[in-house]
């Protein structure tokens, strides 16, 4: 009998040491033989049952049951399904939400970058020993005021400067000889300082109607901030609980290139246009033009085009000046401008802040620019460049995902040359199937 349950034991440890063990749901006879030993003619046979939806771990045949040796828990199942299905329905409101929102859409997203952006300067006081609603409310006010400051200016300077800007426009003469050769081209431009009269004064009027409106989303872009600085990491761990593990690193690299996308268009531009209306100010004073303030001020707004910059308002002004007579001032301004306020500002102080800007070439940055304004407006001086440097990370991304495959594929390629298997799982087989000495 002893001999008996010794092999009944032996065969069951066979049996659960395979991939797939078989657990036999038939009753062991009550008489003679081993324990394996069924009596069909007094109990009857009996399958095993499953759960509900027939998502049991095993399968049932014969009425025995096979078990996977990594079975999946029906509750994983269900949280995973059930995460994914929230993800979906969050983006579809997203989209709904868009709709819906189509007016202010472009204050959210203006509000979501400078968040970005100023994340860390929050974090930086919240480490001083600030409370984090605080530091928030800091930060909110300081941006606020900073939007409302550069808003406000800028209105000032045209409204207060509109007779001085057409005053310099009727310095243009109506038609300008252009010699060429033995004959005189003569350039009309009536029509094209009427249009620019025209589209001043429109912008004048459309700008004293939407003033409310103004008002009311710069209010709305206050109340984001500082919801989106008070809870700033809830997007993120939505984000990393609806994507698998493995496309983690996908995220924090996208995340990396916003960042540093947002500051190269926000802190790195805006400190070189307000050195280039500081420079600017000074050189347009000197020379003695009439609305050197404005001036200034526009060719502080041109840096922040990429390729065009402000040389576009100094050759403007060098030409103006060379038709309206003026040799020597336009030669200074061509020259004094070029240097000074071109040049200048980029050589000194985007050195300073470029190492945490992404590097995004220059020719991506003028397409994600133009691209932008062309088409969502003046919110697209920030989301076209941001669209093209994300693509140009996912590009990145691909490459190297592609190179390390290619890499992978030759190390595999190159052991099968020398005889060898890369695979240790497999040299530890071989190492096991040897025979002892």
């Amino acid at each position: 009998m002893s001999g008996t349950a010794s092999a009944s034991i032996s065969a069951r440890t066979a049996r659960s040491s395979s991939p797939s063990r078989r657990i036999c749901c038939r009753s062991a006879s009550t008489g003679s033989g081993s324990g394996w030993a069924t009596d069909r003619r007094r109990r009857p046979r009996r399958r095993p049952t499953t759960p509900a939806g027939g998502s049991g771990r095993g399968r049932a045949i014969s009425g025995c049951t096979f078990l996977s040796s990594h079975p999946e828990p029906v509750s994983v199942s269900l949280a995973r399904r059930r995460r994914r299905l929230l993800a979906a329905l969050v983006v579809g409101l997203l989209l709904l939400c868009g709709v819906v929102l189509f007016s202010v859409l472009q204050t959210v997203f203006f509000a979501i970058t400078v968040a970005y952006v100023l994340y860390p300067f929050q974090q930086r006081l919240v480490k001083r020993g600030l409370p984090a609603y605080w530091a928030s409310a800091v930060i909110t006010g300081a941006a606020f005021g900073a939007v409302l400051v550069v808003i406000g200016a800028l209105a000032l300077v045209l409204y207060n400067q509109r007779e001085s800007l057409f005053t310099l426009l009727r310095t243009i003469p109506e038609t300008v000889p252009i010699p060429l050769g033995e004959f005189t081209y003569t350039l009309d431009t009536t029509t094209a300082l009427a249009t620019v009269r025209t589209a001043l004064q429109r912008l004048a009027v459309d700008f004293a109607t939407a003033a409310p409106v103004i008002a009311l989303k710069l209010f709305l872009f206050a109340i984001l901030l500082f919801g989106l600085l008070v809870r700033p990491r809830s997007v993120g761990r939505t984000a990393f609980s609806v994507t698998p593990p493995a496309y983690h690193d996908v995220l924090v690299a996208l995340d990396r290139r916003v960042r540093q996308t947002l500051y190269g268009i926000y802190v790195l531009q805006a400190a070189t246009a307000a050195g280039t209306f500081a420079v600017a100010l000074v050189v347009f004073t000197a020379l003695g033009y009439s609305a050197s303030f404005t001036l200034a001020v526009i060719a502080g707004v041109l840096q922040f085009v990429p390729v065009v910059g402000p040389g576009v308002l100094v050759a403007v002004l060098a030409g103006a000046d060379l038709i309206g007579g003026l040799t020597t001032r336009a030669l200074l301004v061509a020259v004094l401008g070029a240097v000074l306020i071109g040049l200048a500002p980029d050589a000194t102080i985007r050195p300073r802040l470029a190492s945490r800007a992404a590097h995004l070439p220059t020719s991506l940055y003028f397409i994600g620019f133009t691209g932008g304004l062309l088409t969502v407006g003046a919110i697209g001086f920030i989301a076209g460049p941001l669209v093209v440097a994300l693509l140009a990370e996912a590009v990145d991304l691909l490459s190297e995902s592609a190179e390390g495959q290619q890499t992978r594929l030759s190390a595999v390629g190159a052991a099968d040359d020398m005889g060898q298997d890369p695979r240790p799982s497999a040299v530890a087989g071989a190492d096991d199937d040897a025979p002892d000495d």
